[in-house]
């Protein structure tokens, strides 16, 4: 995640604005280490989201590391309503998981949307892990945001660690923080793992609690 050092998660709704050339690259490297990576619906249509390993290197290094080239996309929706419009989802190379409690269709689409359907009115965060470890395997997943899908993985206390850039500029307004809408029953706790800074950006790397 990426915020300002007043706390703001992006800039007219996109975190392009707050980033920086090495923080991008720090970004696309975190995706060579993963089975899977984990984008709220929302930040895929906002962001654009395209496929996940569009850069050569990452296909080269995920296949040094004995992954597949391209990593499994997960979201969570409970209405189904998906922003299929977006590049990730025109990717016909792209496989995108969704978790859902949702009994409608996904439109057609040219990726392949596997819809894993979870019991009960709310979405169980802790069992749709649990289904992606079971029945795609994945061990490690790297989670992207948005700010809203990232608290309700948070709150479980699904999250193992917290890469936060922090971006040497003011947003002020109504720009959402890097955790909104799931109130914790108690703080989260940090505990810091590495600090490096470069042009002014501090890049943290943070152990949850």
């Amino acid at each position: 995640m990426v915020t300002t050092a007043d706390g703001r998660a992006t800039l007219g709704g996109r975190t392009e604005g707050i980033s920086s050339e090495l923080d991008r690259d720090l970004f696309h490297t975190l995706r060579t280490q993963v089975d899977a990576v984990m984008v709220g619906t929302a930040t895929i249509g906002l962001e654009r989201y395209g496929p996940l390993a569009r850069r050569p290197e990452v296909r080269r290094l995920r296949a040094a590391h004995s992954l597949a080239e391209v990593p499994l996309a997960v979201t969570a929706s409970r209405s189904l309503e998906l922003p299929i419009d977006a590049p990730l989802f025109q990717d016909p190379e792209s496989r995108i998981v969704v978790l859902t409690n949702s009994e409608r269709d996904v439109p057609a689409c040219p990726a392949e949307v596997i819809l894993e359907r979870l019991p009960g009115p709310d979405l169980d965060f802790t069992a749709g892990v649990a289904r992606l470890r079971s029945s795609h395997g994945v061990r490690a997943m790297l989670h992207e945001g948005g700010p809203t899908l990232l608290a309700a993985m948070l709150a479980p206390g699904l999250v193992d660690e917290l890469f936060l850039t922090v971006s040497p500029m003011l947003a002020g307004g109504g720009e959402p923080s890097v955790v909104e809408g799931t109130a914790f029953e108690r703080p989260r706790t940090l505990e810091l793992v590495s600090a490096l800074e470069h042009e002014s950006f501090l890049f943290l790397r943070y152990a949850t609690g």
